[in-house]
């Protein structure tokens, strides 16, 4: 298959190229190298990508904004694709407290775009794309289940990832566009994000810095191993058997204690952490848990990677990857 992944250049579209080019496809990566985080980061995760699989022919790579109209028509009219996977996106709870413009722009202004492009292509791709598990928001009935409502985001993030599930079933509605979206939940592992708090933990203890720990400690989340979702999103790309709408959970299936992540992540980096419990922070909440029985039974998807196992090889890659390239700055 031909398969446009917008956000080639972030963690969870990093993963995906890199593992649908090792299958055989064909992928046309997008990004734009925003500075919401590091940019060198995303550069060396393209690099990466580049190394691995730019001889191979079946890699094609445009740095453009799927904000930008025109650019994204372009891109469509030039590839053709098969499938799209949509990962490109304003992420952070927190971020979208002090900065509600960019998720108006990126979530909702950017996703329509996706869409529209879509829907004028010739023969129209399916459209696998994020959603979260911040949707659930207010709800305390666990594990999350696909069937509950949804009513209650408790932060402009999650409002706008619930507007991009609204928007595709709109999409699917009217114009015939099979479209899947992927609650994900806590995902994790190498080549991870400076602004979660797994990298944000690992960053202070390893400089002998208190982690802050919201809520008093008292946190559960469902932690995913990056390769689980991308096999995952894999299974999403190819399934035969799918409804034209589609909306799934995507995570671990359990739900563990943060301190107990964070014991785990300090024994990995041979230190004892320092800790600074705070309360509960606005647009957060205080458990996630994902239910997989549908998204198991329409693509026979089970997670295999225990934080015991996960978390370890996000320490390696910490101290390798991240911590040198602070020394070098």
């Amino acid at each position: 298959m031909r398969i446009l992944v917008t956000g080639t250049a972030g963690f969870i579209g990093f993963h995906l190229a890199g593992r649908l080019l090792r299958d055989g496809h064909e992928v046309v990566g997008l990004d734009s190298f925003t500075d919401y985080y590091s940019v060198r980061l995303k550069r060396d995760r393209h690099a990466e990508l580049l190394a691995a699989h730019g001889a191979s022919g079946r890699f094609r790579f445009y740095e453009k904004d799927m904000c930008d109209r025109s650019a994204l028509t372009v891109v469509f009219e030039e590839t053709r694709p098969d499938c799209v996977v949509n990962l490109a996106a304003q992420p952070g709870v927190r971020y979208s407290i002090t900065h509600p413009y960019a998720y108006q722009t990126r979530n909702v202004e950017g996703f329509l775009n996706v869409l529209e492009c879509c829907r004028h292509a010739p023969q129209k791709p399916r459209l696998v794309y994020a959603s979260s598990s911040s949707v659930y928001g207010g709800n305390t009935a666990l594990p999350f289940s696909e069937d509950q409502a949804v009513d209650h985001p408790v932060s402009l993030y999650a409002a706008t990832k619930k507007a991009n599930e609204l928007m595709a079933h709109v999409y699917t509605h009217l114009y015939g566009i099979q479209t899947v979206g992927l609650r994900f939940f806590t995902v994790y592992g190498p080549w991870y994000r400076p602004d979660m708090a797994m990298y944000l933990f690992a960053d202070a203890m390893v400089k002998g810095r208190p982690i802050q720990v919201f809520n008093f400690g008292e946190m559960r989340r469902d932690f995913t191993y990056v390769d689980d979702i991308v096999d995952g999103i894999v299974r999403c790309v190819q399934a035969q058997t799918f409804a034209p709408y589609e909306i799934f959970n995507i995570g671990n299936n359990r739900s563990e204690r943060l301190m107990d992540m964070i014991g785990l992540l300090a024994a990995e980096l041979g230190v004892t952490p320092k800790v600074e419990f705070l309360p509960m922070q606005d647009g957060d909440v205080p458990a996630t848990w994902a239910n997989i029985d549908k998204l198991r039974a329409k693509t026979g998807y089970e997670p295999t990677t225990p934080i015991s196992a996960g978390i370890p090889k996000f320490a390696k890659w910490f101290l390798e990857y991240a911590m040198k390239q602070q020394e070098r700055t």
